[in-house]
């Protein structure tokens, strides 16, 4: 009995609660009191940079659901180290570098591209590619591009907050680091949930399912971001 249990049905609620969650939650939201420290900051604050760095990452449900897509079908350690490395130095170099640089992007649009990626990464997971276009894009480059809208990302959010000059790049860097340590903690559960599925039947049964609800997770995403772009 427990062997056939649908592992894939996990997704379900948290799909459910992207479809209740405001517009908002899915463009990085920041709670009241995480939005008063960066309003309030001066100088260099280490520690607190990398806990908000590490709770946003474990609460964007979009990065998640791109790297639930780019774990998928990844089985030795190898690739997936290469993998969220690629992603890692994507979204590492747009983060620092769109704000230390300043450069304005708008935060639906790159959120809307945000949930293309999952979109992408399901469609891929489901051999689209090979079977409309009879080619696949390559999954590596494909994840570094998308790692920098990734990046993008949460650099339009930091930018909302017009942090002060004094020690920015050190606050940047903590801010990074701390994303790395919530990307690890996602990852390893991440990991620890797909491997144990692995192990029965239904994964391969489900698979379709669970790639197509990424997909479906995705257009939500995209057209509550498009939707706030136009009604912002």
């Amino acid at each position: 009995m427990f062997g056939k249990f649908k592992f894939s049905y996990l997704l379900y609620p948290l799909l459910i609660l992207l479809s209740m969650a405001s517009i908002e939650a899915f463009a990085h939201g920041v709670d009241d009191s995480t939005r008063n420290f960066l309003q309030n900051n001066t100088g260099v604050q280490v520690l607190p940079f990398i806990y908000i760095g590490a709770k946003h990452m474990v609460t964007g449900y979009d990065h998640l659901l791109f790297l639930v897509g780019v774990l998928f079908f990844l089985r030795s350690s190898r690739d997936v180290l290469l993998y969220v490395s690629m992603f890692t130095i994507g979204h590492s170099l747009t983060l620092m570098g769109g704000v230390l640089a300043n450069i304005q992007v708008n935060a639906y649009l790159i959120d809307a591209i945000i949930g293309l990626s999952v979109v992408y990464k399901g469609f891929d997971n489901l051999g689209g590619f090979k079977h409309f276009f009879g080619k696949q894009p390559n999954p590596k480059k494909a994840v570094l591009i998308f790692g920098l809208f990734h990046g993008f990302g949460l650099a339009t959010k930091i930018q909302e907050f017009e942090l002060p000059s004094q020690g920015l790049a050190t606050n940047l860097l903590s801010f990074n680091i701390g994303v790395e340590i919530g990307q690890f903690l996602a990852l390893a559960f991440i990991l620890l949930a797909i491997n144990f599925w692995r192990q029965f039947e239904s994964f391969n049964r489900f698979a379709k399912a669970t790639n197509t609800a990424l997909m479906c997770g995705g257009f939500m995403l995209v057209g509550m971001q498009l939707t706030g772009y136009f009604v912002s």
